[in-house]
């Protein structure tokens, strides 16, 4: 088995490009690939942390980040924002999440609780994407 570390680890203090102005405070999501914007809505499943200094469009935006930064293989497309799961695959290492239904059952319930971060890159099947820890 090869040697592995996270992208970001030891610090949890990481600079991203800012999807639009942004002020020293605000609670982050993620906006696009490789991209973070103030939280647009109420209970953002994208949140990935805080924004440590006032940042403009395109500038680059200190975040106080929610968990490590790691780099994993998709199994299936996967979209920046996406919530993400295990994957059984062999070769594959995170899967998005499937979206649970109007009203959700065992199997709905159990998927959102295995949810173990949100996607900050979007990649294609069997690419690397880069996603941060809850």
């Amino acid at each position: 088995m090869p040697d592995y570390t996270p992208v970001y680890a030891p610090s949890k203090v990481t600079t991203m490009t800012a999807a639009g102005n942004i002020a020293g405070g605000d609670i982050l999501e993620v906006a696009a690939s490789g991209t973070v914007r103030k939280c647009t809505t109420a209970l953002s499943f994208a949140y990935i942390g805080v924004a440590g200094d006032d940042t403009p469009s395109g500038g680059r935006v200190t975040v106080f980040t929610r968990g490590f930064v790691h780099e994993s293989v998709a199994d299936g497309a996967v979209n920046a924002g996406d919530q993400l799961n295990t994957s059984a695959t062999l070769g594959r290492q995170v899967i998005t999440a499937a979206a649970t239904g109007a009203s959700p059952g065992k199997a709905d319930v159990d998927r959102v609780r295995a949810v173990i971060g949100v996607a900050l890159t979007t990649a294609a099947d069997n690419a690397k994407v880069r996603w941060m820890e809850f």
